[in-house]
Order: structure tokens, then C-alpha cells, then sequence
């Protein structure tokens, strides 16, 4: 199979105000964008997440299209969205994939790359280092 056609940027945010360590609720919200690096236009059909958090908890989301949307992209154009979720733990990651048909009815499956969510509970995420 021919290289992904697309690729995919994300960037999580903890949403404090949107969450309670004392009932295990994190919420997170990311923000993908989706560039059409190919040569044909091609359609963002559907999504496949596995997000997983630090307390073992593991969550598979599929479903059509991202945010209700199935965007058509022409090469070199990009689609830009944001969606959230719920950890019970203060961190956990998420990747998966999305499922992608270009105009000449190739389909690719487009890899996104694994990211962490970190809830800065307290002062500074644990992932930072100290100098």
C-alpha cells in the first residue's frame, strides 16, 4: 500500500474546570489537524480511537466522520477540530486512526500518532524535567 495520504497533528489541553480529582474525572480536550499531504483529494470517513489512563482504564471510540463531519480535502488543504474525553486517572495517552477514501476510491487507514494527556493537578506536570 501506497504512503498515508495525510497527516495528523494533535494538541491536548487539560480542562481543569471541566474536571474533579476527588471523583476521578480529567477532561481533556485535543485539537487535530488534518493536512492532505497526497495528490489526489481524498475524504475523511471515519475514526478509531484507543485511549488508555494511568489507572488501567482503557476506552475504544469509533464511529463516522470527526465532530459530525466528513471532510473532503483537496491536496494540501487542512481541517482543523476539536473534540474532548474523560480519563479517571490524572494521565493516560491516546492514538488510533483514521479511515480515509481519496477521489479514486483508494482507502488508507491514517496512522495518529500516539500523544499523552497530563493534568497539571497541582503544579507542574510530572512529565516536565527540573534543571
Amino acid at each position: 500500500m501506497s504512503h498515508s495520504p495525510f497527516s495528523v497533528q494533535v494538541e491536548p489541553r487539560y480542562l481543569a474546570e471541566q474536571s474533579s480529582a476527588k471523583d476521578n474525572i480529567y477532561t481533556f480536550s485535543y485539537t487535530v489537524t488534518v493536512t492532505n499531504t497526497g495528490t489526489v483529494a481524498a475524504q475523511l470517513i471515519a475514526r478509531h480511537w484507543l485511549i488508555n489512563d494511568a489507572s488501567g482504564h482503557a476506552q475504544e471510540v469509533k464511529g463516522l466522520g470527526v465532530i459530525g463531519q466528513q471532510p473532503l480535502l483537496a491536496p494540501g488543504e487542512s481541517f482543523r477540530y476539536t473534540s474532548g474525553c474523560r480519563l479517571q486517572a490524572p494521565s493516560g495517552t491516546m492514538h488510533g486512526s483514521y479511515f480515509v477514501v481519496t477521489e479514486e476510491g483508494e482507502r488508507f487507514d491514517v496512522p495518529i500518532p500516539m500523544f499523552v494527556l497530563e493534568a497539571d493537578v497541582g503544579g507542574a506536570p510530572v512529565s516536565r524535567v527540573l534543571h
